[in-house]
């Protein structure tokens, strides 16, 4: 053991290669549009899932399939819940980055047309909430990261600039394949309140920008069993800090939500009340409401 100590104590840890090491308070100082120091986003969250397989998001017991009470919970977000957000959105004028699986071309596309409709940005989210892409070949991933572009373009006439993989699953090679099929930016990475440039293989750029894993409906309400008035604070005590910060420097606050969750409507009205604070500092002009592809232009813009 003190051999191995000896040898090892010293040497530097293995790491991803894609960045290097930047504290936030060094810099370089910049504005979003308008002057504004924080640029808010809502990452809307819509997916579907196999029935009696794969993976999900559980409100109860996992169960033998087929397992309907899960199922169908998640399923009330496509049927009932996203409706119920896209309202509010709409009451508020909030735009969104809709992360939509390709499955929901085939099972509700009219929720797809209803997003495209109101002028948000189409992201690319895999095809199915059920299955991870990390355990795919590089052949198979690659094939889904163009399948998934496609389809979208073809379907919705928007062409992605953005992923986020299904589980936030990735393989070694998941940044140099997105740059190699054509995408700008991924939010699969929550390191940092700032877009980050990383690096891949073929020297391609793609931008990392901020998303949340504290300001996501997921792991605040499933995971760590959090109340709808307790999230909606949290939206709005995160906000109100990061305003503050942003006094000094540019910054990027995400909301991820999703509407089989948001959606229930005792927690869609905490939801509302949350969104119209940040609303009103939009009306203010002391943000900047904009999607993920209009940070990363922005950003790109600047480099």
């Amino acid at each position: 053991m003190s051999e191995f100590i000896s040898n090892s104590a010293w040497q530097p840890l293995p790491t991803h290669g894609r960045f290097d090491y930047s504290p936030i308070t060094r810099r370089a100082d910049y504005r979003w549009p308008n002057g504004a120091g924080l640029a808010v986003y809502i990452g809307f969250n819509i997916e579907h899932f196999a029935f009696a397989e794969g993976l999900g998001a559980k409100i109860g017991p996992v169960s033998p399939e087929p397992d309907v009470l899960n199922y169908s919970w998640r399923e009330y977000g496509n049927r009932v819940g996203v409706w119920r957000c896209l309202e509010l959105f709409d009451e508020l004028a909030l735009p969104t980055g809709a992360i939509i699986n390709t499955a929901l071309y085939d099972h509700c596309p009219e929720v797809i047309r209803a997003c495209v409709a109101r002028g948000d940005e189409l992201i690319a989210h895999g095809h199915s909430n059920a299955t991870r892409q990390a355990e795919l070949s590089e052949e198979d991933e690659r094939a889904l990261l163009m399948s998934c572009r496609q389809r979208i373009e073809q379907e919705s006439g928007q062409t992605p600039a953005g992923w986020l993989s299904p589980w936030i699953s990735e393989s070694h090679t998941t940044p140099d394949l997105l740059a190699e099929t054509g995408y700008a930016y991924t939010l699969n990475w929550c390191h940092d309140d700032q877009p980050v440039a990383m690096q891949t293989r073929s020297g391609q750029k793609l931008w990392a920008l901020p998303y949340p894993q504290e300001v996501n409906d997921i792991p605040m309400i499933v995971a760590r069993q959090m109340d709808g008035k307790d999230f909606a604070q949290l939206i709005i005590d995160n906000f109100d800090e990061m305003l503050q910060q942003a006094q000094h420097q540019p910054l990027v606050m995400g909301i991820a939500l999703h509407p089989y969750l948001v959606g229930q409507p005792y927690r869609l009205r905490h939801l509302r009340r949350a969104l119209a604070h940040i609303a009103a500092a939009r009306d203010g002009g002391d943000i900047w409401a904009a999607t993920p592809g209009e940070i990363c232009r922005h950003v790109e813009g600047l480099a």
